[in-house]
């Protein structure tokens, strides 16, 4: 028997099936699955250190378990001393087992070690079920060994799914364990009645 990501089991056996019964869907291609999630980290002093960027390749594979990409500049912009084609960035696309065992490790691991973390916004999706949100340390992550980091830098995480609306998509993605902030509900302040 192969291994099977532990996510990956419970979207078949438990998210399906709530998904298809809170909307109606009348087959189960119709419910809404996670397709990929992409990793991207700008280096902004890439065009004064060449060593950032792959150092940032390095830390991004390590995080990922899959071989990261460099991302280069479109143009050339004088005033930021950027040349086209100049490596600015890191990125990598993570689908199938990959993708889940790095969503349970974000869930599960590196989102509870973020300093006075109450939720990730519920307000990121884009319209299309596709959710984005930002990570301000990448040292979050377990797999990072902190003596070795020489700048801590942030990420943006794209979670791309297969839903036609956003809260198809909030309902998919709270299903499968991520953290969304509680809404804040405000008692009314009790009336004292004067003598």
């Amino acid at each position: 028997m192969s291994y099977v990501p532990r996510l990956k089991e419970k979207y078949k056996k438990e998210v399906a099936p709530a998904l298809m019964e809170q909307f109606q869907y009348k087959t189960v291609m119709q419910v809404p699955k996670i397709v990929k999630i992409s990793l991207n980290q700008g280096i902004g002093g890439a065009t004064g250190d060449k060593k950032l960027v792959d150092s940032a390749l390095n830390e991004l594979s390590t995080i990922a378990g899959q071989k990261a990409v460099s991302t280069k500049a479109r143009k050339a912009i004088s005033n930021f001393k950027l040349r086209e084609a100049m490596p600015i960035g890191a990125r990598v696309t993570l689908r199938n087992e990959r993708m889940y065992e790095f969503l349970d490790r974000l869930v599960t691991i590196a989102l509870p070690r973020v300093r006075d973390f109450r939720g990730i916004n519920d307000k990121s999706f884009d319209g299309r079920g596709n959710y984005t949100f930002g990570v301000t340390e990448h040292i979050i992550f377990p797999e990072i060994d902190i003596d070795k980091v020489s700048k801590i830098t942030g990420m943006d995480i794209t979670i791309v799914t297969t839903a036609k609306t956003d809260a198809e998509s909030l309902a998919l993605l709270k299903a499968m364990g991520l953290p969304f902030k509680k809404p804040v509900v405000s008692t009314p302040a009790p009336v004292v009645a004067a003598n």
